[in-house]
């Protein structure tokens, strides 16, 4: 009788113990990683840009090379360099990486319509062609970027999306003045607009993309900033080879008349003289042109070490804006982080009490309710005859 009353408190205890294995902690936090999709448009936009970059930058140095005397050419040229890469990373650096995709490839395909129907189509004389195939190649391989990622399905929705697009909002001149197409895009697929963007990523993934950015914008701005100031000089009323050309010639002229003041010392004096009462008022002139161009060179080397202060200025803001929205965003996640996990400990704390309480009374009451059961049933048996 004992033993099974033994046997019977080891099983019970067994329970109880392997009841306690569900006390398991799982510490979620909270944070929603991007999903592979979007992860993968990411990685892929942003590896376009600098196929981009290289196919505008050397189809517009090849038109300015072809046409070297037209101003107006080089100086398209100049613009298309400045304003396309300037346009390509506010579209490429938006914290939806479905956004920056859909963005990316409207700009493409306005840019090639620009230039081969669009009010762009006489930019470049002659050399046209040049910017018109630089640009359909551009928006061919940005698709067959997107095809690599996304069903059939799903790509001729986004081409229908782009080419009604194009058509509604065409670029108007070479300054690439253009909205989002994000908000259309959302329109378009009957999305709401809070429920586009669900998460920014884990912490590691929102450090690379604030890395990916400040690596772009370091590499692009000296030459985008070089770009402006030839742009500048370009339009500038200074003509430097005017003045290289003038140079040249009173250096040759100087040299003739030392030769020939060698030859004749009597008569170059006499001619000296009559020179120095002819040419005064010549030199007066001359004096007084060369002072205004002096300050004229300076107003504008005062202008461009403006504009170039001004850019650097742009530059310190726009990093200052990243940072700042890059703490904002690692504040938001850790406040998000710890209040997950507070109400996870809460909970299992309370599932701990409750599963002790059960223990409790499994060790305690049980035997106890077991005894008193045995002992009512031994009563209850007829005694044995003596």
């Amino acid at each position: 009788m004992r033993s099974n009353i033994q046997f019977f408190l080891i099983v019970i205890m067994l329970i109880g113990v392997s009841g306690c294995s569900l006390l398991e902690i799982k510490l979620e936090s909270g944070i929603e990683p991007l999903p592979k999709e979007q992860l993968n448009m990411r990685v892929f936009s942003r590896e376009f840009s600098n196929t981009f970059y290289t196919g505008v930058e050397h189809s517009a140095d090849k038109i300015a090379a072809l046409a070297p005397d037209d101003v107006a050419i080089k100086s398209h040229s100049l613009m298309w360099k400045i304003n396309s890469e300037q346009a390509l990373q506010r579209a490429i650096f938006q914290a939806s990486p479905m956004a920056a995709m859909v963005d990316t490839w409207t700009l493409t395909a306005q840019m090639s319509a620009f230039f081969a129907s669009g009010a762009g189509h006489q930019l470049f004389g002659e050399q046209q062609a040049i910017a018109v195939t630089a640009s359909q190649q551009l928006q061919q391989e940005f698709e067959q970027t997107v095809k690599g990622f996304v069903n059939e399905v799903d790509f001729k929705q986004y081409q229908a999306f782009v080419n009604q697009y194009v058509a509604d909002n065409p670029l108007i001149d070479i300054t690439f003045v253009r909205r989002s197409a994000f908000r259309d895009w959302l329109d378009f697929k009957a999305i709401n607009e809070f429920e586009a963007v669900t998460t920014f990523g884990t912490v590691p993934e929102v450090m690379s993309d604030i890395s990916d950015r400040m690596a772009m914008i370091s590499e692009q701005m000296p030459k985008i900033l070089g770009w402006k100031a030839e742009l500048y000089a370009l339009h500038s009323t200074l003509n430097v080879e005017h003045i290289q050309v003038t140079l040249a010639s009173i250096s040759e002229t100087s040299a003739r008349f030392h030769r020939l003041m060698e030859q004749s010392p009597q008569m170059m004096q006499d001619l000296a003289v009559d020179l120095r009462r002819e040419l005064t008022p010549l030199l007066q002139q001359l004096n007084e042109a060369t002072d205004s161009k002096l300050v004229q060179l300076s107003a504008e080397r005062q202008a461009l070490e403006s504009m170039v202060k001004n850019e650097r200025l742009a530059l310190e803001e726009m990093v200052a804006r990243e940072r700042m929205a890059a703490a904002a965003n690692l504040d938001q996640i850790a406040q998000h982080s710890v209040e997950v996990v507070f109400a996870q400990l809460t909970a299992t704390l309370k599932s701990l009490i409750l599963y002790f309480v059960l223990f409790l009374l499994v060790i305690f009451f049980a035997p106890l309710g077991l005894g008193v059961w045995l002992g009512k049933r031994m009563a209850l048996k007829p005694q044995s005859p003596q």
